[in-house]
């Protein structure tokens, strides 16, 4: 199978679906003549015109709002977030408008619009520019979030996410845009909610997305080459919907969870994971659920402290170990 960045088979996808849908639209600071911070709208201005690809000023509130508007009206909008943190700019549009809209109006008004940002640190960008916001949008009931981790994830899941009726927050990570993986050619969907087993394993079970399940697979291969543990590692793919059950089957088998996630600690994705595998699955528990995470801190420039408030793959083995040794 040919191989993509991680930029290149999204790019592929927001093509491919906008040859299908002349309904779709992309606006954003940037994505037009510039091609997006992260190169992922290179050449579609070019192909597609300033009526579907369109620069615009730098208003996260309005463009979003702008968004919100078509949507509703029967276009598909994606517009482009340069950075998560600026969604906080738009909070009003995206938690109290899109996010509620369907419900509000008895079904009757859908809002399919697909906000692709990219979030997380491991570049130096600071406390403003660093952060991971998937929990926020976890919370507030009304949007799908996705968070892929590789090629060919992003490609499925952002042709899955545009043909959904619902808004969908599409998180990629600034630092998985250069990453390299096969993709398929051509149609190739994957449904939103459905987590994927990226490796198999039979003593204990990791479970993460986005950039760090990266990690988590460099640390299963540590864990496996070093002390002789075989650890299975779940790619969550989606936050919401959330696909416990495929956690739950792993843990029949493996009897022991670790969850890793970039983004902090404190009421993060992990707690939440915890808590309905508790509800569900206890008796499979064979020792407490573990958490790797974010320290509670703002997100340093300083590379070295940088490193330290975010979770490496270190820091996976050494909770992988005190899991398995019940300390």
């Amino acid at each position: 199978m040919r191989e993509l960045t991680y930029t290149q088979a999204l790019r592929e996808a927001l093509t491919e679906e906008m040859e299908r849908d002349p309904n779709i639209i992309l606006m954003g600071e940037d994505i037009g003549a510039y091609g997006g911070v992260f190169r992922v709208t290179e050449g579609l201005l070019a192909r597609f015109g300033p009526e579907r690809v369109r620069d615009t000023p730098i208003s996260e509130a309005g463009f979003i709002g702008m968004g919100v508007g078509l949507a509703m009206t029967g276009k598909r909008p994606v517009p482009e977030l340069m950075f998560m943190d600026f969604a906080l700019v738009a909070a009003d549009s995206i938690l109290n408008q899109a996010a509620k809209m369907r419900a509000m109006s008895g079904g009757r008004v859908k809002v399919p619009m697909v906000i692709r940002t990219q979030q997380g640190g491991g570049r130096g960008n600071g406390a403003q520019h660093s952060q991971s916001f998937e929990a926020l949008f976890t919370h507030i009931p009304g949007f799908k979030v996705a968070l892929p981790a590789t090629p060919a994830d992003a490609k499925g899941l952002l042709k899955s996410a545009l043909r959904d009726e619902n808004p969908v927050m599409f998180i990629e990570h600034k630092l998985l845009y250069n990453t390299k993986g096969p993709v398929p050619d051509g149609e190739y969907i994957i449904p939103l909610g459905v987590a994927d087993v990226k490796r198999e394993g039979q003593d204990l079970t990791i479970v993460s997305y986005s950039r760090q399940l990266l990690f988590a697979l460099e640390a299963a291969e540590t864990l496996q080459r070093e002390h002789g543990i075989s650890a299975e590692v779940i790619d969550l793919r989606c936050t919401v919907p959330m696909d416990i059950e495929t956690i739950v089957e792993s843990l029949r088998k493996t009897h022991r969870l670790l969850i890793t996630h970039e983004s902090h600690a404190s009421c993060g994705v992990g707690a939440e994971i915890a808590m309905r595998v508790m509800e569900t699955a206890f008796d499979e528990l064979d020792a407490p659920i573990m958490r790797v995470a974010g320290l509670d801190v703002p997100i340093h420039v300083s590379k070295t402290l940088e490193e330290v408030v975010l979770p490496q793959p270190g820091a996976i083995v050494r909770g992988a170990l005190r899991l398995m040794n019940g300390k």
